[in-house]
């Protein structure tokens, strides 16, 4: 990316696995900070990063550590969102926040920038990035949704155990080894750390990602339900989801059952995909070739496929989707908001 302007940049979070991966996305599109102060909570700070061929010092994110801010990009946990976007504001940063804690904030906008760039110039200090499943499903949907409208969506995700943080996959990988060799394991993290009840993730499917609420979907559920009505700015449409992790370090996939406002051509459908921004169609059953979250681990894009008529409703549209969740579904949707943003500023 290149721009004339320069900016004072912060990194919260910047030794999690997402914050590592927004580091090295600046680093890669060049992007034009001026300053770059790279936070953590006190138990990282002082670890040393290098970027661009500079060392910097972790520090412990404080209040005061915004003066002088002009972009501050989050990924430490909703806590700290909370604690710190509010200390960032009133410094005068621009906040792009990748956790939920304001993602339905009506005053935040909630941004795919391939979906609705327009609503970032509607900040008021703030800009949330949505949830690593809904990202890749709407930015997926949003070509079908402007040529044929959507009904409804019906959407079964399989989630990497990376969305649930390093932990989880150190578990996932100490488990896998265990049962191999025939012993026995005690689970610790997954489904959720917090709650008393830990289940087998090696040769597992675990149908729950975040606490259930009392509709009985997950929130991680709830998410996606919420924020693809926010995103889309369409509260007509009709959103279900079953959410599971399951045993894959990186990379998303899910089954999107889509009923369209319109009849549509699939030939179309394939062609409105290719066309658009940061979509790679692979659809070539006859070959075997179709999205698979060992491809889509390290890209950039969304990766779409499967696409076939339903066999009884005349509108419905099948597809398989899949993502990196720590590229598009975090660092990668984080950074691109800062790039449109920053292109956006005045001089």
């Amino acid at each position: 990316m290149t721009n004339q302007k320069r900016f004072n940049v912060a990194v919260v979070g910047a030794t999690g696995a997402v914050g590592e991966q927004i580091i090295k996305l600046l680093e890669e599109r060049q992007f034009p900070f001026q300053q770059l102060k790279l936070l953590s909570s006190a138990r990282s700070a002082g670890k040393k990063i290098s970027v661009c061929g500079v060392e910097y010092t972790v520090e412990e994110a404080r209040p005061e550590s915004f003066e002088g801010i002009d972009i501050a990009l989050f990924s430490a946990g909703g806590d700290v969102s909370k604690a710190l976007v509010p200390a960032a504001i009133e410094r005068g940063a621009v906040c792009i926040d990748n956790t939920s804690a304001f993602r339905m904030d009506p005053t935040a906008p909630l941004v795919v920038p391939e979906v609705n760039a327009d609503k970032i110039k509607e900040h008021q200090g703030v800009i949330a990035n949505p949830n690593c499943s809904t990202i890749q499903m709407v930015a997926a949907l949003k070509p079908l949704y402007d040529r044929y409208g959507i009904d409804r969506i019906i959407v079964s995700t399989y989630q990497a155990v990376s969305g649930a943080g390093t932990r989880a996959i150190d578990e996932m990988l100490h488990q896998t080894k265990e049962v191999l060799e025939g012993n026995t394991v005690k689970p610790d993290v997954l489904p959720v750390s917090s709650l008393p009840v830990k289940h087998q993730i090696a040769f597992n499917a675990i149908p729950q990602i975040d606490k259930f609420q009392e509709n009985g979907f997950t929130y991680e559920e709830m998410k996606m339900i919420n924020e693809t009505k926010k995103i889309m700015d369409d509260e007509s449409i009709k959103v279900t989801t079953t959410c599971v992790r399951i045993p894959v370090v990186y990379g998303h996939s899910e089954s999107v059952y889509v009923e369209l406002k319109n009849d549509y051509d699939l030939a179309e459908v394939r062609e409105l995909l290719a066309a658009a921004p940061g979509i790679t169609v692979v659809d070539r059953p006859e070959e075997q070739a179709y999205p698979l979250a060992t491809d889509a681990a390290g890209k950039h894009d969304v990766f779409v496929g499967r696409l076939r008529r339903d066999l009884d409703h005349p509108r419905g549209l099948n597809m398989w989707i899949v993502s990196d969740n720590l590229l598009k579904g975090a660092a990668w949707n984080a950074v691109q908001i800062a790039e449109t943003f920053a292109s956006e500023r005045p001089e």
